[in-house]
């Protein structure tokens, strides 16, 4: 989605109660393709999937206010005309566009609703032909909508020929083209029923055929309105327009086959969110949205566990400290690798480069073990020589087979844990009022991970795990459960390491 340059829509129409058509279909419409939906409302409507049961129109000064309102501060791209009831509307529609050049008037001619019911007043028919048909960009009636604009009798567009014969007269009352809707009017042939809409210019005096296949279906309230809409933002957004025309009908043909579940007990409305995909986290960060996934206390487990709690008051006995620094100092290493792995997997130099420097930041982690154990009589030496725990291995060798196996997310998201947990760790301590500080052996430790540098880097892995969950998990609910059962091993492991600490095993 370019929001650089996001296309603009005034719907001038009737609200529907139900949500299925009029305004509430044209913003739903315009939002789902990626375009800005303002509005004029015109008449409100007492509806549902049953039928109309009540029309009241809006004061036409009040209509006019609001289009002028609008088009004073936002302006508008295209206009989409919908449901004018009344002459007095239709007047003041007409005479308050006439104030502003946009050459993008995109009017369907509502009278009939999908349901049979009778929405345009027939004193108004006169006023719409006379003073809005020839300001009319494109003009999408429907049959039954044709022939009442024709004065014909009901059933008289029979044919694609009646079609295009109706979409030229239509044309010389003003429309620069006429998309005459064949939705009335499913053709069978060889068995298989369709929908030809006929696309008429009156420029060129040619036409085109837009053929799809007719779908059965009790849900096609709203249909009329959504065509229009998206012809209008299909414009809008600069494109061509035959290609609106095009792009607009199988946005609709899709919108038909894609059905909700059943709404309402009559014709229920369209799919308007059929081609809107949907995050498997929805307004949640990543990170947020994995912890929720994780089974209950799981995380605080981690990030509380007595371990942690007893470096905080200091009451963690020393042998149990050292154990943990000679095993963590192994773990580095094979973090190291893992960052190291990550840099090769990266695809750019700035990647490549960001991965690198998460190898140094651990040579720099790992010196400050060497040097906790020196202060307790630790060498070096019986750092390297320790034997390496099972813990130590089962963790370690997790994070890179992840990597070996899986892409770039797996194997930051395996390594997740253990740069999340320390910093939200280091903080806690370092802010918490119960921590030890004077004379606690560990508020080095402490301070190492509540340190600017480390949380600077806990932001930058969190920044680049969102990129790569864009890009790697998008709309897949699989992907993103296979990342969350990544994350939370990993964070088990970290779990099994305080215990391996607390136990010295």
């Amino acid at each position: 989605m370019d929001l650089t340059r996001l296309g603009r829509v005034l719907s001038i129409a009737g609200s529907d109660s139900g949500g299925g058509a009029g305004i509430q279909a044209d913003i739903k419409t315009l939002t789902s393709l990626h375009v800005y939906a303002t509005t004029a409302i015109t008449s409100v409507t007492s509806q549902n999937t049953l039928g109309v049961n009540g029309i009241h129109d809006i004061p036409a000064s009040f209509v006019e206010q609001q289009i002028k309102t609008v088009m004073s501060d936002i302006g508008t791209d295209s206009i989409k005309i919908g449901m004018l009831s009344s002459a007095e509307i239709i007047h003041a529609v007409a005479n308050t566009l006439k104030q502003y050049y946009v050459d993008h008037i995109v009017v369907d001619p509502v009278m009939v609703s999908t349901s049979g019911s009778a929405l345009l007043a027939p004193e108004a028919k006169q006023a719409l032909i006379q003073e809005l048909l020839p300001m009319s960009f494109i003009l999408t009636p429907n049959v039954p909508e044709a022939e009442t604009i024709l004065d014909m009798e009901t059933g008289s567009i029979q044919t694609v020929e009646d079609m295009v014969k109706a979409a030229k007269q239509i044309a010389e009352l003003g429309p620069r083209y006429v998309l005459l809707k064949g939705g009335h009017l499913p053709i069978t042939t060889n068995e298989v029923s369709q929908v030809i809409d006929v696309f008429y210019s009156s420029e060129s005096g040619h036409y085109k055929e837009f053929v799809n296949e007719f779908v059965e279906t009790t849900d096609s309230h709203g249909t009329g309105c959504t065509l229009s809409s998206a012809i209008a933002g299909e414009l809008a957004k600069g494109v061509g327009v035959d290609l609106a025309v095009k792009n607009a009908i199988n946005y609709v043909q899709m919108a038909i086959k894609q059905p909700f579940i059943k709404i309402g007990r009559g014709n229920g409305p369209i799919n308007h969110f059929h081609n809107m995909k949907w995050s498997p986290y929805e307004n949640q960060s990543l990170i947020s949205a994995i912890k929720d996934r994780l089974p209950d206390n799981l995380w605080s487990d981690f990030i509380h566990h007595p371990f942690v709690q007893r470096i905080g008051d200091g009451t963690l006995p020393t042998e149990c400290f050292i154990h943990y620094l000679k095993q963590d100092y192994l773990y580095l290493q094979q973090y190291a690798r893992a960052a190291s792995l990550a840099a090769y997997k990266s695809s750019t130099l700035e990647e490549i480069g960001a991965n690198a420097s998460i190898v140094v930041h651990i040579a720099k982690e790992s010196q400050l073990h060497i040097e906790y154990c020196a202060q307790w009589g630790i060498t070096k030496e019986e750092v390297l020589n320790t034997t390496e725990s099972v813990f130590n291995s089962a963790y370690t060798r997790f994070v890179l087979d992840k990597g070996a196996t899986g892409d770039l997310l797996d194997l930051k998201v395996a390594m997740s844990p253990c740069l999340l947990g320390y910093g939200e760790i280091g903080l806690h301590l370092f802010n918490d009022p119960a921590t030890k500080r004077e004379g606690n052996p560990y508020w080095k430790w402490i301070c190492q991970y509540a340190a600017d540098d480390y949380q600077e880097a806990v932001r930058t892995g969190i920044d680049e795990l969102e990129k790569l969950a864009s890009h790697s998990i998008s709309t897949s609910e699989t992907r993103f459960d296979e990342v969350v059962r990544t994350f939370e091993q990993a964070t088990r492991l970290e779990i099994m390491f305080w215990e391996m600490g607390l136990n010295c095993n």
